[in-house]
């Protein structure tokens, strides 16, 4: 059965516990800069924090909740979509899904034409311009963890139970009956968004407030292509058939050169 993670927004309280454990488990380089950052610093950045050597953000946003303000600390990282555009988009095969649920990369099939960037739904994936052999970068979900039956490295360190490891189906359970007993926003993000995402979130603020990609189609975006890309072969040869009768014809009649 397909792993997943469920996200209860009001339970983290910003320790960044995930961030430490993922740079750790998948060896990561720090950066004194965006060491110094504050969550509050990262929910500004166009890139919601994410570099290529940082996988997870924690980022807080300030919010009016009842007429109070509150704060809320969102992890972002890679979703892991269940129908994949990095990977329908990826001709060279450097993108698969696994069937435990993660979304993988192997830099060494990458081609670097960028087309998972352009795909991804959710504006998730770095590219290592400052590397002379760069790469895309992003949270592998702790594929190898995950394949030997063990939770991913964020969600071992959790102290608040704000970010939990299980089957997909069974949180999304969890997920909608924590909606109803906390009085949550009616909406379990990632259960349909693109198609459906191995990582959902809850939340008791609206979603948009806190940058979420609440215009997101519910269908899988390959799923928009798939028609036209069984097409492809046909298109093909029915334009060389195309192409060889116009030459036949444009040719016809004529002596040949000496």
């Amino acid at each position: 059965m397909a792993k997943g993670v469920l996200v209860d927004i009001p339970k983290c309280i910003g320790c960044e516990s995930c961030s430490v454990a993922c740079k750790l488990w998948n060896e990561l380089e720090w950066d004194e800069q965006e060491k110094n950052k504050t969550a509050t610093d990262r929910a500004k950045e166009p890139n919601n924090g994410l570099w290529p050597e940082e996988w997870t953000s924690i980022n807080r946003y300030d919010l009016e909740r009842d007429s109070e303000s509150v704060a809320r600390y969102v992890k972002t990282q890679c979703m892991h979509c269940e129908d994949p555009a990095c990977v329908s988009s990826c001709f060279s095969k450097a993108f698969q899904k696994l069937p435990e649920g993660p979304v993988i990369y192997d830099q060494s099939l990458c081609v670097g034409c960028r087309y998972c960037m352009m795909a991804c739904p959710f504006d998730i994936l770095r590219y290592e311009w400052k590397k002379a052999i760069p790469g895309v970068r992003k949270c592998q979900m702790c594929a190898t963890r995950v394949a030997n039956n063990q939770e991913t490295a964020c969600t071992s360190v959790c102290p608040t139970g704000a970010i939990i490891f299980g089957d997909r189906d069974q949180l999304l359970a969890e997920a909608k009956k924590r909606i109803k007993e906390n009085g949550y926003v009616d909406r379990v993000f990632g259960e349909k968004e693109a198609g459906g995402t191995s990582w959902l979130y809850i939340s008791d603020t609206p979603f948009e407030q806190m940058r979420f990609r609440t215009d997101v189609t519910t269908k899988s975006l390959p799923s928009y292509t798939e028609g036209y890309m069984k097409a492809t072969p046909f298109v093909g040869v029915g334009w060389a058939a195309i192409l060889a009768g116009l030459y036949v014809f444009n040719n016809k009649g004529k002596e040949p050169l000496d």
